[in-house]
């Protein structure tokens, strides 16, 4: 008998709720990413103390967190592969990779991950990128099915290199839409999908999933403006947020969870979202 995904899912959502706060931005190869994950150790410990759902990082960081005593800890999300289109630089060969080829979700079962996340990169005129990805989700999806893990896909819709250089999101809600489509179609248990240009839109992303999706924060901004989106977003059927850099990179990370843990699970507005940050 096959064994469900649910269970493993049931330990990252509540009421079909989630908050994954994403912190395996070492894979991506660009310093940046980096500012304020410097200390791992020490960031882990401060958000298993702000209590977010679920916290997401790589194999090799996963032991700060699963090595932790406590039961009500955060769960466990684990990213497995990697790929150079983060950086400012278009480079000659692009590529995405299973961290390990052979067993995809080995990893994952040894740290008793709740779920894994792998990318689905749409960049223009890479073909064979997006190729290499169909090819890692074929792979993991196989792995997931057979022993009950979670599949969490990550559509990327990216701009034009020349655009704006470097993981730049196209927000053209029929692209995005038209990915996720696929993503759904693979097998996803999860979407992390990114925000529409406009908010409204974010429902038909909600649609063409058929399974809980968790928007993707992206580059850190102005945080009033992201509690306001991400309440849109929420209006618009969202089932949580995947959120990084908008979290670590600002000096309360624990009172950026707490507002945005309201938003979430509390229903709550951008507005009480920002007095619950204030008040943290």
């Amino acid at each position: 008998m096959r064994l469900s995904p649910k269970a493993r899912m049931n330990r990252m959502f509540t009421n079909g709720k989630c908050l994954d706060v994403a912190l395996d931005h070492g894979v991506c190869n660009e310093p940046g990413f980096l500012i304020g994950l410097e200390n791992m150790a020490g960031v882990v410990n401060s958000l298993i103390e702000a209590r977010p759902d679920a916290i997401q990082v790589a194999y090799g960081q996963a032991d700060l967190l699963q090595s932790r005593p406590e039961k009500d800890k955060p769960a466990l999300v684990m990213r497995i592969d990697m790929g150079n289109p983060y950086n400012a630089q278009r480079h000659r060969v692009m590529w995405s990779m299973l961290q390990n080829a052979e067993e995809p979700i080995i990893g994952a079962l040894e740290m008793d991950a709740a779920c894994v996340v792998v990318n689905l990169f749409m960049l223009p005129d890479e073909p064979d990128l997006f190729r290499q990805c169909v090819e890692n989700i074929s792979r993991v999806r196989a792995a997931c099915h057979k022993y009950g893990m979670p599949l969490m896909i990550e559509p990327l819709v990216m701009l034009p290199n020349d655009v704006r250089g470097g993981y730049q999101v196209d927000g053209d809600a029929e692209k995005i839409v038209t990915l996720v489509r696929l993503a759904s179609e693979m097998g996803a248990d999860i979407i992390k999908a990114d925000p529409t240009d406009d908010a409204e839109d974010f429902h038909r992303v909600v649609e063409a999933a058929r399974v809980p999706v968790l928007v993707r924060g992206g580059g850190k901004e102005d945080l009033r403006v992201v509690l306001q989106k991400s309440a849109a977003l929420m209006a618009q059927g969202a089932h949580g947020m995947v959120y990084g850099r908008n979290i670590y990179q600002h000096a309360n990370p624990k009172a950026i969870v707490a507002a945005l843990m309201a938003i979430i699970h509390q229903g709550a507005s951008g507005e009480a979202a920002w007095e619950v940050y204030q008040n943290g």
